[in-house]
C-alpha cells in the first residue's frame, strides 16, 4: 500500500521577526496574494499597530490569538450521502483545520469590506473577531447553527 506523504511545512515553518510567533507567520502566508510576501507582512504588522492603539490593556499578538482562538469552529456540517439522499452530517473539526478555517475567515471578511486600506480593515476584523463579533464570527455562528440543527444525522458520522 502506498504510503501517504505529509509535507514538511510546520517544521519548516520560521517565526517572524517581530513577534517570533509561528501563529502569525502562518497567518501572514495565508494573507499572502501572488507571492509578495513583504506585502502581506507589512498589512500584518500594520494591522497589529493598529490594534495595539485600539486595545491598550493588551498586546497586540495576545488579542490577534485570542481572535483566532474565538473564530475557530467545533463542529462543522459534511454531506454524507447515504441511501440515494444527500445529509448534512454534523462532524468535528480537528485542530489544522480549525485553525485554517479561522484564518480564511478572517482574511476574507477584511477583502470584502472595502474603502480603507488592507491594513485597517483587518485590524477592525481582528478587534471584532477578539470581541467575539463581526463578520468572521458570523460565519462561524452560522455554521455552529448548521451543525447543531442537523443533530438528527450526527449518527451518520463514522
Amino acid at each position: 500500500m502506498a504510503h501517504k506523504r505529509w509535507t514538511k511545512s510546520p517544521e519548516q515553518l520560521r517565526p517572524d521577526a517581530k513577534y517570533k510567533s509561528k501563529l502569525a507567520s502562518k497567518f501572514v502566508n495565508c494573507l499572502m496574494l501572488d507571492g509578495k510576501k513583504a506585502v502581506a507582512m507589512r498589512v500584518f504588522y500594520d494591522a497589529m499597530d493598529v490594534i495595539s492603539q485600539r486595545v491598550k490593556d493588551k498586546p497586540p499578538l495576545e488579542v490577534f490569538e485570542t481572535a483566532i482562538d474565538n473564530v475557530r469552529p467545533n463542529l462543522e456540517v459534511r454531506s454524507r450521502r447515504v441511501g440515494g439522499s444527500n445529509y448534512q452530517v454534523p462532524m468535528q473539526v480537528n485542530r489544522k483545520r480549525q485553525q485554517s478555517l479561522a484564518f480564511r475567515w478572517i482574511i476574507t471578511a477584511a477583502r470584502d469590506k472595502k474603502g480603507r486600506p488592507m491594513a485597517q480593515r483587518l485590524a477592525q476584523e481582528i478587534v471584532d473577531a477578539f470581541n467575539r463579533e463581526g463578520a468572521a464570527m458570523t460565519v462561524r455562528d452560522n455554521m455552529h447553527r448548521m451543525a447543531e440543527a442537523n443533530r438528527a444525522f450526527a449518527h451518520f458520522a463514522w
